[in-house]
């Protein structure tokens, strides 16, 4: 950029010639001091500052002489850069038809996209086709029974041909009606050796599970289907499961081995005669369920029998499920079943504030209270109090979230301050289901249940309700009942009585006789 060009000598000074693009600078050089550092006198080429800090003096000579140069760099370097053109290669000639499936059947490609890869290698001219292929013996199937499928249906898609599937079906609906055969039923089947292509294979053996104890095999004799039942031996004992309720006695009885469906039906039970809230820790809980036991090693389990409850500091508690005049309900060990009345109570808490005129926690003045208020934790269940449809569901001013339900005679009841809503307006509510959860929604100073009662759009007093009448047995029936109750507890736990055990493996033993039909 810039070099010495002449210096001219004089009495302890010169000058110093720049070149600088071109240009002649002089500069003054400052005098020679023996052993001192030269002294720089200040010039036009002090002055010249060829690396600028951008980042200051933004707008100023300095700046833009320094970006200027900055431009130049860069441009310079994009200016000597290389060039890079694009490289053209010769593109394959596309395949013919011979070609493309040959290498499709080499390939891999989805199903769902209609591969037929697999092959070794694609036809050419040199395959010659065969007049006549052979045909396999026998094809076996599985036919499963769909939701909303007839049975002859679900033969047809297996394959079976109408006239086969027809008459299977009039040979199975003689045994069991092919209304109670379940969804997702499965069976074998065996198509044989067809006389000509035209027509369908006909139907050789069909092997399926009717019922839990019931197996149907339909095999092709002569010429014809016959249908051969195959009674399968089961053990009918109930299963009784026992265990301490603990913090939670839902799941103390799950994990004891109680189904889902049993253990709802319990808790459902015992909310018929005491608060479910008011189960202590030290309580035992007592279920028996239908149990079946197959001879080839199934099991199935049905509905509650019996709901049995050990109480440390409260008297226990036996029910029985019974039927009463076409009636099934509940009842305990002294023949009492459960109360009848128009309404049941929507939450198990105590009334803290009663129906009347009161000091308005929040309004701060004395007004009408036209409901009660039951006092109950955040979240607990709130139950229908009786059967009705829904008249309304959701945000309600003050009221917070609340449900209207309408019932029958111009009653209506209305439950407020809600966490929580799982109904919507129009469905139909049975007495006791879940309609929400208890919470502290709109003008509340806390959880609890606003519970309102209404008839022919006049508020009344809940507690004005009473229960007046209880199914009771009497005479030959509670003798029956208690009979039945003592042959239901003599169940051991995990299996049956020695006598049930007896009896229904002599039971079993009889009817597992095949007889052909």
């Amino acid at each position: 950029m810039y070099q010495f060009y002449d210096i001219g000598k004089s009495a302890g000074a010169g000058t110093a010639v720049l070149r600088f693009d071109g240009a002649l600078l002089r500069a003054p050089l400052a005098p020679v001091v023996a052993k001192s550092k030269p002294v720089p006198v200040p010039g036009r080429f002090d002055q010249l500052q060829l690396i600028t800090d951008l980042g200051q003096n933004i707008g100023s000579r300095e700046w833009f002489r320094g970006f200027a140069l900055c431009a130049a760099l860069c441009y310079s370097a994009y200016s000597f850069a290389p060039g890079i053109d694009p490289f053209v290669g010769a593109s394959p000639a596309p395949m013919d038809d011979a070609q493309w499936d040959e290498a499709r059947s080499l390939s891999i490609a989805p199903l769902a996209y209609g591969a037929d890869t697999g092959r070794r290698m694609a036809a050419t001219e040199a395959v010659e086709a065969l007049s006549d292929t052979p045909e396999r013996p026998t094809i076996e199937r599985l036919a499963a029974l769909g939701p909303g499928d007839r049975f002859s249906q679900a033969l047809r898609h297996a394959g079976v041909s109408a006239k086969d599937a027809t008459e299977v079906a009039d040979l199975v609906g003689n045994v069991v009606p092919l209304t109670d055969i379940a969804p997702g039923t499965t069976g074998s089947l065996t198509l044989g050796r067809r006389t000509s292509r035209q027509v369908s294979r006909p139907l050789d053996t069909l092997a399926f599970r009717a019922r839990f104890d019931l197996k149907l095999d339909v095999r092709r004799l002569d010429g014809r289907l016959v249908l051969n039942r195959i009674v399968i031996p089961t053990d009918n004992t109930p299963l009784r499961i026992q265990g301490r309720a603990g913090p939670s006695l839902y799941r103390a009885a799950r994990a004891a081995g109680a189904p889902v469906r049993a253990v709802e039906a319990y808790l459902r039970a015992l909310a018929t005669k005491v608060d479910v809230g008011s189960i202590s820790p030290d309580d035992r809980f007592d279920i028996i369920i239908e149990h079946r036991r197959a001879a080839t090693g199934e099991t199935e389990t049905g509905d509650l029998i019996y709901a049995g409850l050990d109480r440390a500091r409260a008297k226990d508690l036996q029910l029985l499920k019974w039927n009463l005049n076409g009636s099934v309900q509940w009842f305990d060990g002294g023949g009492g079943g459960k109360s009848t009345g128009l309404f049941q109570r929507p939450v198990p808490g105590a009334v803290t504030s009663a129906f009347g005129s009161r000091f308005h926690p929040i309004l701060g003045y004395t007004r009408m209270h036209k409901g009660v208020d039951f006092h109950a934790a955040y979240g607990t269940a709130i139950l229908a109090a009786s059967d009705g449809r829904v008249e309304r569901a959701g945000w309600a001013g003050g009221y917070g979230r609340q449900v209207m339900i309408k019932h029958a005679s111009g009653f209506e009841t209305s439950y407020s301050h809600m966490s929580r809503l799982t109904v919507r307006p129009g469905q139909f509510v049975r007495q006791g289901q879940v309609i929400g959860a208890v919470g502290t929604t709109g003008l509340s100073t806390g959880p609890h249940l606003h519970y309102e009662l209404h008839r022919n759009g006049i508020a009344i007093n809940p507690a004005a309700i009473r229960y007046t009448s209880q199914a009771k047995l009497s005479g030959q029936e509670l003798a029956s009942f208690r009979a039945s109750l003592r042959r239901v507890l003599s169940v051991r736990v995990g299996g049956a009585s020695a006598e049930e055990t007896r009896v229904a493996r002599a039971d079993a033993a009889r009817r597992a006789v095949p007889l052909r039909g």
